[in-house]
């Protein structure tokens, strides 16, 4: 048989006092002499009384908890930081809350509130927007400890933890360039997102330096899924005039890119180059294997947890902004086009 849970009732009629009496003393609210509080928590621990503790801990902002609002979690990239940042926090004696804002500004705002109704003690976030940030400026202005990781946000300073999106961008269109492609083609998420409009810039800046006009039907927009990656990729290459090299922004786009060449009996290197930007771990087991801009994500997670207990344990110098360079691997996707 089941025992019940020991309601407040129970542990008021063990300690001989009123309701109202033993809810004082246990949620530690009004007065309450110190003969009677003793006896109300002797007969709580007696009979196992958890009641709203968990609750009124909460609302007190004393439990150890944080919260960390990423992008899509099923994106490899995003769980593997939620990995490290969750080690980490445990390494600090917190517990780690974990939302998707699924790359959906409005989904990300009611996330924070929810949890920012919790009480929880800081935050490390993902923003999707580099510019509608008024929920993240709140938070600053209320000195709730905030680092964002991977994107930062126009006017929000506060701790951040990003990599040379602009710079890895770059460098893999100019190895495309140095191979003789000119028809480059670029497979990016929406322009709202940092790290996207990041990607681009090193995009554009690459073809400027290579006195490549740019062209809107190398271009194709896609959400960061394999699925609509297949479909944006699809689209990409059946122009009259296909890319002969495309960039992915993504590990999710680079594995979607994949599916749509395997379907459409496009071969890589021989028929199109590829670069993606990530690595991932089907990177190594294509054949060929995938040329990429690696990032050091297995860093980027530890250093932004680092940062938010920095500031929990009371840290008050400026905010600090880490950039991780990043790095062109050289595999086998890529090969050097002859004009003709």
């Amino acid at each position: 048989m089941v025992r019940k849970p020991a309601t407040l009732k129970d542990v008021a009629a063990l300690a001989n006092v009123s309701r109202a009496t033993a809810a004082r003393a246990l949620n530690s609210y009004g007065y309450v002499g110190d003969e009677t509080a003793q006896k109300v928590q002797a007969a709580a621990e007696k009979l196992g009384y958890r009641g709203n503790r968990l609750a009124q801990a909460l609302r007190s902002g004393q439990l150890p908890i944080v919260g960390c609002i990423l992008g899509d979690i099923q994106n490899p990239f995003f769980a593997r930081i939620a990995h490290d940042i969750e080690i980490l926090a445990r390494e600090c004696g917190h517990n780690l809350v974990i939302g998707s804002s699924k790359e959906e500004l409005d989904q990300e705002v009611s996330l924070l509130a929810s949890l920012r109704s919790l009480s929880i003690r800081g935050f490390i976030v993902a923003p999707t927007s580099a510019d509608n940030n008024a929920h993240l400026k709140d938070l600053i202005a209320e000195n709730v400890p905030l680092v964002l990781v991977d994107r930062v946000a126009e006017g929000v300073d506060c701790d951040s933890v990003v990599v040379d999106n602009e710079g890895g961008a770059r460098k893999a269109v100019e190895y495309l360039i140095a191979m003789g492609h000119h028809r480059i083609g670029l497979l990016q998420d929406d322009m709202r997102i940092f790290t996207s409009r990041e990607r681009m810039s090193g995009y554009r800046a690459a073809l400027a330096a290579g006195a490549i006009a740019p062209d809107d039907r190398m271009v194709s927009v896609s959400q960061s899924t394999v699925e609509h990656a297949v479909d944006a990729t699809i689209r990409l290459f059946r122009q009259k005039s296909p890319p002969t090299a495309l960039f992915t922004v993504d590990s999710l786009m680079t594995q979607g890119a994949l599916l749509a060449f395997r379907s459409m009996g496009i071969s890589i290197p021989h028929d199109v180059s590829l670069i993606g930007f990530d690595d991932f771990n089907l990177a190594t087991f294509t054949d060929p294997q995938i040329t990429v801009v690696s990032q050091p994500v297995s860093e980027i997670g530890r250093a932004a947890a680092r940062l938010l207990f920095d500031r929990l344990s009371g840290k008050s110098d400026p905010p600090q902004k880490i950039r991780f360079e990043t790095k062109l691997i050289v595999r086998g996707s890529v090969s050097r086009h002859s004009a003709g």
